[in-house]
């Protein structure tokens, strides 16, 4: 049974905040996308990224420019080992989903199918709007913009990959990103 989401905007973001923790995913609500780019910038320092995925998108666009690595850009032709050594991917998302922590990716909006489970570290990019309640909220918006003709890939991500499949020790990164932070940016 899923627990009951808030009614409010800032009761979901708890939500979220909390179950993002509990599935050890950063989450960081920041003001502005200029926030968004100086965190970005700050993990790629600390973690020294020499190449950086991403893909087109209005949204992005101002986050990602000229962050330094090397950028392999996920909506365009390229090799697919580039993707395999890129040390970290930023994307957007479709929605965000309160009651169960989730980041709901898509590969028509999201940057294709690789780009969130190939790199190590997975850094998705929010906007306020896109924090929903829960899981029937997601699947009604997946409806409203795609009809009948879903994208050929919908994924809900749920914390860092994981898997407990050996000695049941639970190891983090074992099939996709070791690292998922989410940023929520509540204004433009």
């Amino acid at each position: 049974m899923l627990p009951a989401v808030g009614q409010s905007w800032d009761e979901q973001c708890q939500q979220f905040a909390r179950n993002a923790e509990l599935l050890k995913a950063t989450f960081k609500v920041l003001p502005n996308p200029a926030a968004a780019r100086e965190e970005i910038q700050r993990i790629i320092r600390e973690e020294n990224w020499k190449r950086l995925a991403t893909h087109e998108h209005p949204f992005l666009q101002q986050i990602v420019r000229d962050l330094g690595p090397a950028v392999v850009w996920a909506d365009r032709p390229y090799p697919k080992m580039e993707l395999e050594s890129c040390d970290g991917a930023v994307t957007t998302c479709e929605a965000l989903i309160a009651q169960t922590g989730s980041v709901l990716v898509t590969s028509r909006n999201c940057g294709g199918r690789a780009i969130s489970i190939l790199p190590p570290h997975h850094i998705v990019v929010a906007s306020r709007e896109q924090l929903l309640p829960d899981l029937l909220a997601a699947f009604a918006l997946m409806r409203q913009k795609y009809g009948a003709h879903y994208p050929s890939m919908i994924s809900f991500i749920t914390g860092p990959s994981r898997t407990g499949d050996i000695e049941r020790i639970l190891v983090l990164g074992a099939h996709g990103p070791k690292r998922l932070t989410i940023l929520l940016m509540t204004g433009k």
